[in-house]
């Protein structure tokens, strides 16, 4: 009888991380693919090659 149980829960566990990575990676993708996941995308690119005001600060 416990052997059962601890099957059961082993396979809910399994079956709940299964299902977990399922949704991120189908979530991940659809944000990646979509409009505004394109626009961050292309605005986090160009936002890498500002320089900020402290460096420019410290080399002088």
């Amino acid at each position: 009888m416990a052997s059962q149980v601890f099957g059961m829960i082993i396979l809910w566990i399994a079956g709940l991380f299964i299902l977990y990575l399922v949704i991120f990676k189908a979530v991940k993708d659809g944000i990646n693919r979509s409009v505004v996941g394109q626009s961050l995308e292309k605005d986090s690119d160009q936002g890498g090659s500002k320089k900020s005001w402290l460096v420019d600060d410290l080399d002088n």
